[in-house]
């Protein structure tokens, strides 16, 4: 097995509530990551733990933990595949969230390929919900024998829209980066660095990237994620 370079956040996960205050279950799953990550150079720059139950997707503790890995840019590593495919809508949360998600179980599941095979996952999640059933192809089928045009206009999109289209995604993405690193601001603002070269150097000394990845944090570049601030 491979080791491991970076940073990176983990996640574990416990059924019960009674299995949270225990801790069993999560010695197993930490020792899965340890193994997954094999004794390269590695830091964990931060853990969560959901208890919660499988058959949902609202999971406070996961949304925690891929708003910190996306802050520090670091992958987020799930001791075991179970625990996170029992939900197409979470599924299709992980993949929208841009995170490079690893599982210590499917070393595989990593990078690009990790994507494509996560993605797939969906699919098959989705054909076990019925989400393509007989009911709908039976739909389709009597709105074709009415005479109805099936499918939009499947045309080249006008580049003026293409650019709209990035151009928003450029801001949410950056709206959204303001955001998971707005609590890290607030804290250094509560403790009294409260300048834009305080904050930036507070920025710095924590470890956080920049917007970019690279380089260190200045003024200007504090000023800008305030200004997405809400």
């Amino acid at each position: 097995m491979a080791q491991h370079n970076g940073k990176f956040v983990t996640y574990y996960r416990v059924s019960t509530g009674k299995q949270g205050k225990s801790g069993l279950g999560i010695e197993a799953q930490r020792a899965a990551v340890a193994t997954y990550l094999n004794g390269g150079d590695w830091s964990i720059v931060a853990e969560f733990t959901e208890v919660e139950s499988g058959k949902r997707s609202d999971r406070p503790a996961l949304e925690q933990a891929l708003a910190a890995a996306r802050l520090h840019r670091a992958a987020l590593v799930v001791s075991k595949v179970d625990r996170l495919t029992r939900s197409v809508a979470f599924l299709s949360r992980l993949l929208e969230a841009g995170v490079d998600v690893r599982f210590a179980d499917l070393p595989v599941i990593e990078g690009a390929t990790g994507r494509f095979l996560l993605q797939q996952m969906v699919a098959v999640a989705e054909l076990e919900a019925g989400m393509i059933s007989a009911r709908t192809k039976a739909a389709l089928a009597a709105a074709k024998r009415r005479g109805k045009t099936l499918g939009g206009n499947r045309g080249v999109v006008p580049d003026t829209k293409m650019q709209e289209a990035s151009r928003k995604a450029l801001q949410v993405r950056s709206a959204a980066r303001a955001a998971d690193i707005a609590p890290v601001i607030r804290e250094l603002q509560a403790a009294g660095k409260t300048s834009l070269r305080a904050i930036a150097d507070g920025l710095n000394e924590k470890g956080i990237p920049t917007s970019r990845g690279n380089g260190q944090w200045s003024a200007v570049q504090v000023s800008r994620v305030l200004e997405r601030l809400p």
